[in-house]
């Protein structure tokens, strides 16, 4: 087939880029799933508690990745400044993980323990407090915001069918957990657990 014949028929030209595009990305992808590397928890990796998993739902439904990645890369001006650089074994238990590229803020896969529970909490409710340069907006309705642990359980089932090593007695207590705990309780929760067993490790 000539490439005359190709460039000149759109239709045919488009599937023969699906087509292309598919097989090689299923010859990055596929390879993947059998790495032991990418499938395997590093070691120390446990699952988020009840209170985490709360506190990632609300770093979701507030929209920290537009601004934040949590993935550090292997050079050495980003493990200079944030640490060690992400493997895939610390996120086999986030779904979906939270990598991405935008940084409109610092990264934050190192974050846990980097900063105490108090200047995170005065960071979210007004970021400028710590951080005069920041853009970041605040979030002072988190402060007041009280969970009630009604989905919790929900939330770790379907978790656990994703292959994260949750126990029925685990997920049983989750609400209980939870509940009269603040959106900034969870939030920081969260971030306090960010990349600290590769930090206790190295």
């Amino acid at each position: 087939m000539s490439h005359e014949v190709v460039e000149k028929n759109v239709g045919l030209m488009a599937v023969l880029m699906v087509l292309a595009v598919s097989m090689g990305g299923l010859a990055e992808i596929v390879p993947l799933f059998f790495m032991k590397d990418t499938t395997v928890p590093v070691d120390g990796l446990k699952p988020y508690t009840a209170l985490q998993l709360e506190g990632r739902d609300i770093y979701l439904k507030n929209g920290c990745y537009n601004c934040h990645s949590q993935m550090i890369r292997p050079f050495r001006a980003e493990t200079e400044r944030y640490g060690h650089y992400s493997v895939a074994g610390e996120f086999v238990y986030d779904h979906p993980f939270q990598w991405g590229s935008k940084r409109t803020g610092p990264d934050l896969a190192r974050v846990g323990g980097r900063y105490s529970d108090d200047w995170h909490r005065t960071h979210l409710n007004n970021p400028r407090d710590v951080v005069p340069e920041s853009n970041m907006p605040g979030f002072p309705w988190m402060a007041t915001t009280v969970l009630d642990g009604a989905d919790t359980a929900a939330k770790m089932k379907v978790m656990q069918t994703l292959g994260v090593p949750y126990t029925d007695e685990e997920i049983a207590k989750g609400a209980e957990e939870v509940k009269g705990k603040t959106e900034q309780d969870a939030l920081v929760a969260y971030l306090q657990n960010l990349g600290t067993v590769i930090k206790t490790q190295r």
